[in-house]
């Protein structure tokens, strides 16, 4: 492995939109090789691994020369989640490689730039967004500025009281109304950099990489942030 630039592959199915990428280095002097993004209703779990082999195999890259294994935590869709994580442990376990993730907020909000305070925004059904906050650090890169949570669109705008960015689908989810009440203080990203792309993640999994903040596989489980149905229907049982 170069320390300077591992070679990263990572994945991203929070969202309907399926993204896998490969990447060297990290988020100073990351390279992206080549990434694979498909948003159609095609599920996940029919087009990860296909997407994953092509990916490979245009470049001539053999899992064997893989540096770690990347995925988006979610927050998002339980299932999308799920499939990302199972087919990422998989690899990592038998190609005995380092398994690594970071939330798919942080990856939206990677791909960001601007001066303003930025919110990545995420689409949690039931009519809520999954939300977190981000500032610039000293080389322009937005990190995280506080905790994710399930907000309704109307809570969420109650947050909002400076210039700010918005990215992600969550931004459609607030509707028309709500970001009427704070137009004069908002700005919505151009609309491409709502749809993740796992280089973000993957840039960011190098990071982690280079810290040997590498994720058991036995252990690790995607970030939903909330109980699912089931847990909720278990729950009043």
């Amino acid at each position: 492995m170069s320390e300077d630039a591992p070679l990263i592959l990572a994945v991203d199915t929070a969202s309907p939109c399926s993204s896998v990428a490969l990447t060297t280095g990290n988020v100073q002097n990351g390279t992206l090789l080549a990434s694979l993004s498909l948003n159609s209703k095609v599920t996940h779990s029919r087009r990860l691994l296909s997407g994953i082999d092509w990916l490979l195999q245009e470049n001539g890259v053999q899992l064997a020369d893989i540096d770690g294994l990347g995925v988006g935590l979610g927050p998002g869709s339980f299932t999308g989640l799920r499939i990302g994580m199972a087919t990422m442990k998989g690899l990592a376990t038998a190609m005995e490689k380092p398994l690594l993730g970071v939330s798919t907020l942080d990856g939206l909000a990677f791909s960001c730039s601007g001066n303003a305070p930025l919110c990545a925004l995420l689409d949690a059904r039931k009519q809520e967004v999954y939300r977190r906050w981000y500032k610039q650090d000293t080389q322009g890169i937005y990190r995280e500025d506080g905790p994710i949570e399930a907000l309704s669109p109307v809570t969420f705008v109650s947050e909002i009281s400076e210039e700010c960015q918005l990215v992600g689908d969550g931004v459609f989810v607030l509707g028309q109304d709500a970001l009427d009440t704070v137009r004069d203080w908002v700005t919505i990203v151009p609309a491409p950099l709502h749809y993740i792309n796992a280089a973000s993640i993957a840039f960011l999994c190098c990071e982690q990489l280079q810290k040997n903040e590498i994720m058991d596989p036995d252990s690790a489980v995607p970030l939903y942030v909330r109980a699912s149905d089931a847990e909720l229907s278990l729950k009043k049982k």
